[in-house]
């Protein structure tokens, strides 16, 4: 085999390949014998049929079978003879082939970036702290207490108010006939929840029990039954009873209903899940500043192929996002035009790549990897998102190497993602709830502050530019 490098253009490549007509007749040779030994062909005991009748009824379909595994063995042995790290698969054309002559291609490939190691110890960082203040806690066990709240009858023949919960027997009709679905008795029907059809409960609204009510309502044009949709209907309405709510009491009793031992049990959870999540937002926000510190530290050039793919990405999104929702879209960007637009992600996609290379190279310069248990949890943990349907989605990710991959790449990143946050210089500061989950690029007056988002979802919807867009591969989740 002779190769030639014919072009070097940046991180391009072109190479002219030739493998020799004698090494392609051995290879078409080899196969046919190897076929011999198990097609069955009238007249010839088995491993006994002679190669050159093979190659007059089957030479063609070899021909070509040999043809494809030459040039994909050829390739990747050019590949490693040249030091070449492809960042895609490269791209071949046969320019000259006849039987009995000598095979010649091109590979054109866009090769990875030489990264040069750094300095992370130099990286300077600061992590986020809040304490959960008890006032919090409080206005938790508060919200579950309206949320879990109580009725008792009222006193008298006071009218119903919005917040107190009316007993009540309707009968629904339409053109002044019933319709299935739109009678009940015994209801209780909370004034002001808004669980009814518009107007069906401000209409009960000063009702006494024992009283009488015709409520008028016209159902939603986009009501989920198609029979009833924008029609008229009237509801022959019964109060019972008028009861009014109050808070549960927030007792040990109320910590039961929980799932908890006792109220003291009850406070802690609340402050365990909030410590939880303002640890995970602290994390996110101190992500946010390393990467943008790398982007500082690191300024290479990166495949065209692969911004491309990302770039081809992040437009889909957008498209599909300003189809559903062009007003948003449109308040975003104003009258750019999508040359303009794909600009700016283009800034995004090049960032998004040029981190994902450094990442990736400090994982395997440092042989950071996961376990096939970090794996396994993450698949629990996503299964655990679609109640009913865990097992499904357990062997969906058994039977499936590409999403399983797909876990972990994001593993393998915040494993990276520590490594080097160990080597850089760490200072913590405490701050205010409110503080820490501030949008980060905005200051307290809402003008632009120095970025320390970690968007990790790829939202193009975003003010796209090369400042706000931090994510890699946690962005593809």
């Amino acid at each position: 085999m002779q190769v030639t490098e014919t072009k070097t253009e940046g991180l391009k490549r072109d190479f002219k390949i030739v493998v020799p007509a004698t090494d392609i007749e051995n290879r078409i040779t080899a196969r046919l014998e190897q076929l011999s030994q198990t097609l069955r062909i009238p007249g010839f005991r088995p491993g006994k049929v002679p190669v050159s009748l093979l190659r007059k009824r089957y030479g063609s379909s070899v021909m070509g079978e040999v043809l494809e595994r030459t040039v994909g063995e050829t390739t990747a042995k050019a590949m490693t003879e040249h030091g070449v790290r492809p960042a895609m698969q490269p791209k071949v054309e046969i320019t000259s082939f006849e039987e009995g002559k000598d095979l010649e291609y091109t590979m054109a490939v866009e090769v990875l970036p030489e990264i040069a190691p750094v300095d992370f110890s130099k990286i300077e960082l600061e992590r986020l702290t809040v304490d959960v203040e008890d006032s919090e806690i409080d206005e938790v066990m508060q919200r579950m207490a309206e949320a879990n709240k109580v009725s008792e009858p009222v006193a008298g023949e006071r009218a119903a108010a919005k917040g107190d919960v009316v007993v009540i027997d309707f009968v629904g009709k339409v053109d002044d006939k019933e319709f299935p679905g739109g009678k009940a008795d015994g209801y209780h029907l909370d004034l002001g929840s808004g669980s009814f059809i518009p107007g069906f409960e401000d209409q009960l609204v000063g009702a006494k029990a024992g009283d009488h009510v015709a409520v008028s309502v016209a159902f939603p044009k986009e009501y989920g039954a198609a029979d009833l949709a924008g029609k008229d209907a009237v509801f022959d309405v019964d109060v019972k009873e008028v009861r009014s709510t109050k808070p549960a009491t927030i007792d040990d009793d109320f910590a039961k209903k929980a799932g908890l031992e006792n109220l003291d049990g009850l406070k802690k959870a609340i402050r365990d899940e909030h410590e939880r999540e303002f640890k995970a937002i602290s994390r996110l926000r101190l992500k946010r500043a390393l990467l943008d510190a790398l982007a500082e530290m690191y300024d290479f050039a990166v495949p065209d192929s692969l911004v491309e793919a990302e770039l081809n990405s992040i437009w889909a999104q957008f498209e599909e996002q300003r189809k559903q929702d062009p007003d948003a879209a449109k308040k975003e960007y104003g009258d750019k035009s999508d040359d303009d637009i794909k600009a700016e992600f283009r800034a995004i996609a090049e960032r998004r790549i040029r981190l994902g290379l450094v990442l990736a190279e400090v994982g395997q310069t440092n042989k950071i990897q996961v376990t096939q248990d970090d794996i396994n949890r993450a698949v629990v943990a996503e299964a655990r998102r679609y109640p009913g349907q865990e097992q499904k989605v357990i062997e969906y990710y058994k039977k499936n190497p590409e999403a399983m991959d797909s876990l972990r790449a994001p593993l393998i990143e915040d494993r990276v993602v520590d490594f080097m946050l160990e080597m850089a210089k760490l200072t913590e500061r405490k701050v205010t709830r409110e503080e820490l989950l501030r949008d980060p690029d905005e200051d307290e007056a809402g003008k632009a502050a120095a970025p320390a988002k970690d968007e990790t979802k790829k939202k193009p919807a975003k003010k796209a530019s090369a400042k706000k867009d931090k994510g890699t591969e946690s962005e593809k989740a």
